[in-house]
């Protein structure tokens, strides 16, 4: 993964989490890294997030733990270029990240790709909480139609059962908040495309901390650690 680059991985790997982790901007992380005798440049940490925090999801994703039947889904703000674009979100009934999906766009389609996306990688729940949404309620019921079409068990499966609650989903809009947190202080996004990569590797760090990947020699490991393992 780190083949050929000219600066270390232990360096590369510390820029990158605590960008993703911390309310630091690129240049925070530049001054930082000058007080330890490390010239490197914002921009040069800013392409090390873009290239490595897809890779490193991608490892993650393969210790990810299973979620559970029942998911909460809502959509949360993202300001780009001083537009607001839109981050659907999902998790499940124990509060893990079930799935993400950034959109420039809120609408039946956005929403149908984010609802196919989880089903691909997670499989059918028994049961989508969602606030009211109506473009939402259709994109699940489309989605679930066409898996159920799609499926080959034989089995009779049945409806996912999609509930409407502002109450219910009140666990989700408060799991948006870690997110945003780590988004207001970035200044505003300048693309789409960097906008998408870098929300993938905060929403990382956000299911690394609630330990929802699996790691066989330690039960435990701290974020630093996590990083480390998914390097090697």
């Amino acid at each position: 993964m780190f083949k050929g680059r000219q600066f270390d991985q232990s360096v590369i790997l510390l820029c990158v989490r605590w960008y993703l982790a911390y309310n630091l901007s690129l240049r925070d992380l530049k001054e930082m890294m000058s007080e330890r005798g490390i010239g490197v440049d914002h921009s040069t940490i800013h392409r090390w997030v873009i290239h490595f925090a897809p890779l490193l999801l991608e490892r993650f994703n393969r210790r990810k733990r299973a979620v559970t039947g029942e998911w909460h889904v809502d959509e949360t703000y993202i300001k780009v270029r001083g537009e607001w674009m839109y981050l659907y979100r999902a998790i499940d009934s124990v509060g893990d990240t079930v799935e993400f999906w950034f959109s420039e766009h809120r609408d039946l389609l956005a929403a149908k790709r984010f609802f196919r996306k989880a089903l691909e990688r997670h499989g059918r729940p028994d049961r989508i909480v969602i606030d009211g949404s109506q473009t939402n309620h259709e994109a699940i019921a489309s989605c679930d139609a066409a898996n159920r079409l799609r499926d080959r068990s034989r089995r009779r499966l049945k409806p996912i059962t999609i509930g409407k609650s502002r109450y219910l989903n009140n666990r989700i809009e408060q799991d948006h908040r870690r997110i945003k947190h780590r988004v207001r202080p970035m200044l505003g996004f300048k693309s789409p495309a960097a906008t998408s990569i870098i929300l993938s590797g905060i929403e990382m760090v956000h299911m690394m901390r609630k330990r929802q990947a699996r790691y066989t020699f330690n039960p435990n490991p701290s974020l630093a650690e996590q990083f480390t393992i998914l390097a090697a």
